[in-house]
């Protein structure tokens, strides 16, 4: 079989002969892999001795190390293309971009040739590209990665938000509730809605669960939001990635490379450090037990790896020193790449058995100290000092120690590191996309939004908000009725009142007529009576005038009688007489 197969043609090979100067050559010739032979890596060359590692150590972990720009993403490529050849499937984080170039073969160069002359791989030696998967939890620069909220568990998510022993506790229970009631956890938001439900029915979980305080959710809830921000709801979700994609082999045989694209994520490092620790979570809990295989199922590189551990809590490194420590005996292998190995937790340092050290560049005392503590790793030679070594390496060039056969570290060794055949630097857009478009991952580019916690409890929120509405709207419409029955009530009552008042009016009317009537009839009745009494008056006074006229006259007779009387008896002269007669008149 040809060193590029079918499969490899369908994602944007081609077969052009050799261009000479410095074009870029497709060369696929019937070779065999010249860096992976008889279950050993050759990585260069010290002197003239092959420098090799053993397949069956490749889970025992390493470290790539040194400072920038002295060959450590080489010497990770290396170590990625001969592993591919060895049939063992890969994962590279391309934090530069440069990385991806390993999907395309390598560029010819003046240069190139010498190095290939030196190594002795004249007419072996091919520029190839390797079957290549790239993944990018941005979902930009390849297929999407993303996790359930409950495949990262309550313990792990809550060691990455940096909760509090309390707040752990309360984000058990959340998980708890949701398992209880079959509620799926896929999302950020799915988490949020649980968080927002189990604080509103506390107290229904309070005497099952425990204690639940509001603070602890809002603790809860405020610390998703940078975690959010850096791009959390797009690594969590569905469909969830089967790291069993990641161990899959190409129709020749040769190891998938997945690349995830960490130009973005290396500089959000909580979501780096949350990725980092779900994949080996979930490959440690998926792979059976393999115990010392002759090769790895696995193997990860990851670059920049002091961005995993910068400011980390303790809880978190503890975290990332068991996993490594236990996915071992699961066959899957794990390499740091960073600057210095003091960027590595000794914890986590004390895992690496292979190591390759680049230059180190030391100006201040506390550099010099690295130095030392990087020399002092290694298992020593007495052809030359390792401290001074790792200050005069070259470009390409480092000082190497990996574990034999028997699992003992061999000296170190000051190691010509060999070249990539892959191209290096960033491919062209076009590879990128013929790469993605015939691997087979289209499964996980679009995005799905099942029926999970947030719509259960939405639905049930929106039953119950249609409820209280339905509710509502009939306690309205109760109360409307009251109301219509009231006003019509109030109604009546100002209508029986208006007719009360006008009956009232009628009788004061009638009653006012009737009075004005009576006081009609007692007026003329008075007035006759007063006519008739001033009709009596006056014949009463006439009568009275007549007697008075009838007493005056005679009493003017008599007087004239008596003056008659008066004068007849003076002149008849008696005194006796007159007396008689004026008592007479007197009675």
């Amino acid at each position: 079989m040809g060193a590029f197969s079918v499969a490899q043609r369908q994602i944007g090979g081609y077969n052009e002969s050799r261009k000479k100067q410095n074009m870029q050559q497709y060369i696929y010739t019937e070779v065999d892999a010249i860096m992976y032979d008889n279950g050993k890596i050759y990585l260069g060359l010290s002197g003239e001795e092959r420098v090799e590692l053993p397949l069956s150590m490749c889970n025992r972990h390493g470290l790539i190390a040194g400072a920038t720009g002295t060959g450590k993403t080489v010497t990770m490529k290396v170590l990625a293309e001969s592993l591919s050849d060895a049939g063992v499937p890969v994962f590279l984080c391309d934090v530069k971009g440069d990385v991806a170039g390993i999907c395309a073969p390598g560029a010819d160069s003046e240069d190139m040739q010498k190095r290939i002359e030196r190594f002795g791989l004249t007419g072996k030696f091919a520029y190839r590209g390797y079957p290549t998967t790239f993944w990018d939890i941005y979902q930009t620069g390849g297929h999407a990665v993303r996790a359930t909220v409950s495949e990262m568990g309550p313990e792990l998510l809550s060691r990455i938000l940096g909760l509090s022993e309390a707040q752990t506790g309360v984000q058990q229970i959340v998980f708890r509730v949701a398992d209880d009631r079959g509620l799926l956890l896929d999302d950020l938001k799915d988490l949020r809605a649980l968080l927002n439900y189990v604080n509103d029915h506390k107290e229904d979980y309070r005497m099952k669960y425990g204690n639940i305080t509001t603070q602890s959710v809002a603790a809860i809830l405020r610390a998703l939001l940078p975690l959010e921000k850096e791009g959390g709801e797009l690594f969590f979700g569905e469909p969830a990635l089967d790291v069993n994609d990641w161990i899959r082999t190409d129709a020749e045989g040769r190891g998938m490379v997945n690349v995830l694209d960490c130009v973005k994520l290396v500089q959000n490092p909580t979501l780096y450090a949350s990725f980092l620790l779900w994949m080996l979570s979930e490959l440690f809990e998926s792979l059976p037990e393999a115990g010392d295989l002759e090769k790895p199922k696995l193997v990860f590189f990851f670059d920049e790896a002091h961005t995993l551990f910068r400011d980390a809590p303790a809880v978190l490194v503890q975290k990332i020193e068991q996993t490594v420590k236990l996915i071992r005996s699961k066959g899957v292998g794990v390499f740091f790449v960073t600057q210095s190995p003091s960027d590595i937790p000794d914890a986590v340092l004390a895992q690496l058995s292979n190591r390759v050290q680049h230059a180190l560049r030391a100006y201040t005392p506390a550099e010099l100290k690295a130095v030392r503590v990087a020399a002092q790793a290694f298992r020593a030679n007495p052809a030359f000092r390792a401290e001074d070594a790792i200050l005069e390496l070259s470009v390409g060039e480092a000082l190497t120690s990996f574990l034999d056969e028997q699992g003992v570290p061999t000296i170190v060794q000051r190691t010509k590191i060999v070249c990539p055949q892959s191209l290096m630097g960033a491919p062209e857009p076009m590879a990128r996309m013929k790469a993605m478009l015939h691997d087979g991952m289209e499964k996980y580019d679009d995005a799905a939004d099942n029926l999970s916690a947030y719509e259960v409890l939405t639905e049930q929120a929106d039953a119950a908000a249609l409820e209280k509405q339905r509710e509502e709207e009939r306690l309205a419409q109760e109360k409307a009725a009251a109301e219509a029955e009231k006003q019509r009530a109030k109604e009546e009552a100002a209508e029986e009142k208006r007719r009360q008042k006008l009956e009232d009016e009628e009788r004061r009317r009638a009653q006012k007529l009737e009075d004005e009537e009576r006081r009609r009839a007692q007026k003329l009745e008075d007035e006759a009576r007063r006519r008739a009494e001033r009709a009596a008056e006056a014949e009463q006074k006439k009568l009275e005038r007549q007697r008075e006229r009838e007493a005056a006259a005679a009493k003017k007779k008599a007087e004239r009688l008596q003056s008659k009387i008066e004068t007849q008896l003076v002149s008849a002269g008696g005194r006796i007489l007159r007396r008689g007669l004026l008592g007479i008149l007197k009675r």
